[in-house]
């Protein structure tokens, strides 16, 4: 299940406005329930439940997305080490490193 935080960023997306923390707050209650709006002050409306859980299948692709993102971040070598192997081992030996990286973490299914 998609985190919250996803599909209202992708509503306000679609509603051709940007994420600001000021904007909007949510709340637990810890009664089962999950997180929900609290506070809304954009000045469109606020989603329904129903707006909120038609982002569930676009939330959770860019959820899986940025996981991969974060693991390829976290998986090439720094900047200085690539360039090291471009100066010492050629352009093309450079590219399987990180064809390698790439294809650990691929960004869609196969």
């Amino acid at each position: 299940m998609a985190n919250l935080n996803t599909k209202i960023k992708l509503y306000l997306e679609a509603n051709s406005k940007t994420w600001d923390n000021e904007k909007i707050t949510f709340q637990d209650n810890s009664d089962g329930n999950g997180a929900f709006i609290a506070s809304w002050s954009y000045d469109i409306a606020q989603p329904t439940a129903e707006q909120i859980a038609s982002y569930e299948t676009a939330s959770n692709t860019a959820e899986a997305l940025q996981t991969v993102l974060n693991n390829r971040a976290k998986d090439y070598p720094s900047i200085a080490d690539q360039l090291d192997k471009i100066y010492h081992s050629g352009i093309d030996e450079w590219k399987k490193v990180i064809k390698a990286t790439k294809d650990k973490y691929p960004k869609w299914a196969k």
